[in-house]
This record gives structure tokens, sequence and C-alpha cells, in this order.
């Protein structure tokens, strides 16, 4: 197995490990500073003009908070979805993340087929003992017939 060269996955003693993930600019703890200072500075104005008898100036902050709150939130529960695929001895192992859901699926490596899907932008099939996982979501579309070929170099090779 260590002659074999791989684009995306990784080696770990006999396992390999291809950690497909979303790319986020900001993780979920970043942007929850983000929103604590940005709830600080837009209450402390609010603040500001209802001391000075603008009044309606809060109930309007606290709705721009709770919009902003709402839209940090829905980013969040995705910032860390992602796809992992192991092949760990007889097994090739898929992962699927989404939301805080965790969706796996074991197949044997040597029933298992690991197919691109019919058109140019669509996702890998693997595939094996009457179930179907779709794979590749994280990549650019046209690296996924590259993803696949490793997946199956590594099934045989392994």
């Amino acid at each position: 197995m260590s002659n074999l060269v791989f684009r995306f996955a990784t080696i770990q003693g006999q396992n390999i490990h291809w950690f497909l993930k979303r790319n986020c600019s900001v993780s979920p703890a970043q942007l929850a500073w983000v929103y604590l200072s940005l709830c600080v500075v837009s209450l402390g104005i609010g603040a500001v003009f209802w001391f000075q008898g603008a009044t309606l100036v809060m109930p309007f902050a606290w709705v721009e908070l709770l919009v902003v709150g709402v839209s940090f939130r829905v980013y969040a529960r995705h910032a860390t979805d992602g796809e992992k695929i192991s092949l760990q001895g007889a097994q090739l192992v898929v992962e699927l993340e989404s939301a805080g859901k965790l969706e796996r699926a074991e197949f044997n490596r040597e029933w298992v087929r690991v197919e691109p899907r019919t058109g140019d932008r669509s996702l890998i099939e693997v595939s094996g003992q009457g179930r179907t996982v779709q794979v590749g979501r994280y990549v650019r579309p046209e690296l996924r017939p590259a993803l696949a070929r490793e997946i199956r170099m590594a099934l045989r090779g392994a």
C-alpha cells in the first residue's frame, strides 16, 4: 500500500481516509464571537439613542440581531458538514455529516462499486449489498472522476 500515491487521501498505518469537508472561511466559534461583538455594538448604539429619546431604535436593533442570529445559526449548522470515506481492512466505511446528523454505511470492499453517476456535475455513487450512498459534494465537479478512480485504486491495491 505504501507505493500508492493519493491526491485526496491520507494513509494511517493500513487504513486510508478521505476527508471531504465544506470550504468555510469562518468556524462556528469564530462566528459566535463575531455575533457577540455585533450584539454589544448594536445594543450599545441602541441604548444611546434610547436614552436620548429615540425609543424606536432599540426594538429595531433587537429585530436586526434576531434576524442576523438566525442566519448565523443556519450557517453554523452546516459549517462542519463533510464526508469521511475510510478503507479499513476489508471494509469501506462512508460517513456523511449534514447539520449535525451522521449517516454511516459500511461496504465489503470486494462487493462495492464506485462509479460517477451520469452527467458531468453528478456525484460519485458508492453501492454494494443493496445500499447506495452518494459522495463528492465537497469536491469540485471536474475532480470527482479523479476521486472515484482513486477510491477504486485503493480498493484494488489495498
